[in-house]
């Protein structure tokens, strides 16, 4: 079982027109989505609403963090 820190990850609020064109067109009309991070800084995800973020952490068996 991993240890407590590598199961975090940081949940962060990221304004669509902050993301590159191929993203921006795929966000379908929202104006800010929430990145899910490793703590290594790597993106694991991108979705629409802070909620499915923690959701998705916790079905990953991950603990989720909010970054402000």
């Amino acid at each position: 079982m991993p240890a407590m820190g590598d199961r975090i990850v940081y949940v962060r609020a990221v304004e669509v027109a902050d993301l590159p064109l191929s993203l921006q067109e795929q966000a379908e009309g929202l104006t800010q989505i929430y990145a899910v991070h490793s703590t290594d800084g790597a993106q694991l995800a991108l979705v629409a609403d802070k909620k499915l973020a923690f959701a998705l952490a916790r079905e990953n068996d991950l603990a989720p963090v909010s970054v402000h």
